[in-house]
């Protein structure tokens, strides 16, 4: 036999026809002509020196080198057939490691469900980068992001996973020693904590103003760089804060916090995940895309 860099052309269209005893019925069933198919057959004897069919104008039956060929062939295309299907049902399963890269508030948000992710899919593991910095997707090789706020426009696929408010709140016990603000300007009396973005400037608070979203400047005793530190500052009773709705849920439920000046409440940044084109289309960035807009659902 010749060296040929394809050892299996014309096997398969031998395989089906002598399989079937037609090459009719081989063609129809691999989509091609009844002449593609005798070709190829035909191709395959050349090449092997040998013939494999005995054609008549009823039937198609097998020679002995035929049947010797036919019986050996077999196994070797169940075992490509097997390594198809076993690539393509890994290619539809979630596997491997998975990087998101998500800012620090939304961590316990995040990170506490990614156990019930790998239950799910026990080959996925994952590596979890937290920063308020934006990360590069393509530079830094993360697979999905989480970022907060309008998205530029670029080549990323988004998916949107929730909207935000901002809710100003307070622990009863301060406002029990202070009263309570009811109008924005009344702040002005109030020990305001304040939060320190990554620009290293406390960010201002929004209230609506009629139909539009206008920032306040504040002033307290406190600046932290740290959501959950902000909140424990204000659960203790020693001030009043702004954050998004989502940082306090359970907070106003258990009564640990009070929200104020609900009328003036204004849009927060809107929260998406992004990844890129080639990404969007893996198994595991699905699931993991899936599962974000459960565990940020609002």
């Amino acid at each position: 036999m010749s060296a040929r860099a394809d050892v299996f052309a014309g096997v398969v269209p031998f395989v089906r026809t002598a399989e079937l005893r037609s090459f009719g019925r081989a063609a129809a069933e691999l989509g091609v002509t009844t002449a593609a198919v005798s070709k190829a057959v035909r191709r395959l004897e050349d090449d092997l020196g040998v013939r494999l069919l005995e054609r008549s104008s009823r039937q198609v039956a097998l020679t002995r080198a035929g049947a010797v060929f036919l019986e050996r062939c077999r196994p070797a295309l169940l075992g490509v057939q097997g390594a198809r299907d076993a690539v393509r049902g890994a290619a539809r399963e979630p596997h491997g490691e998975l990087a998101l890269t998500l800012p620090v508030i939304l961590a316990p948000f995040v990170v506490p469900g990614l156990g019930r992710l790998r239950a799910q899919y026990p080959r996925l593991a994952f590596r979890v980068h937290l920063s308020d910095r934006i990360a590069r997707l393509a530079e830094e090789s993360y697979d999905v992001a989480i970022r907060m706020g309008a998205l530029a426009d670029s080549d990323l696929v988004a998916r949107k996973l929730r909207a935000t408010r901002w809710v100003t709140v307070a622990a009863p016990s301060y406002l029990a020693r202070h009263g309570t603000p009811r109008a924005p300007a009344e702040l002005a009396a109030h020990d305001c904590l304040r939060f320190v973005g990554p620009s290293g400037k406390p960010r201002d608070w929004v209230f609506t103003d009629g139909d539009r979203a206008a920032p306040r400047a504040v002033h307290g005793s406190l600046l932290i760089d740290h959501g959950a530190y902000l909140l424990a500052a204000a659960e203790a009773g020693h001030g009043v804060c702004q954050v998004l709705d989502f940082m306090v849920t359970g907070a106003l439920a258990t009564g640990a916090l009070v929200e104020l000046l609900a009328g003036a409440s204004a849009a927060g940044p809107p929260i998406h995940a992004v990844t890129t084109p080639a990404r969007a289309a893996t198994a595991s960035v699905r699931a993991a895309l899936a599962y974000l807009v459960d565990a940020l659902r609002a």
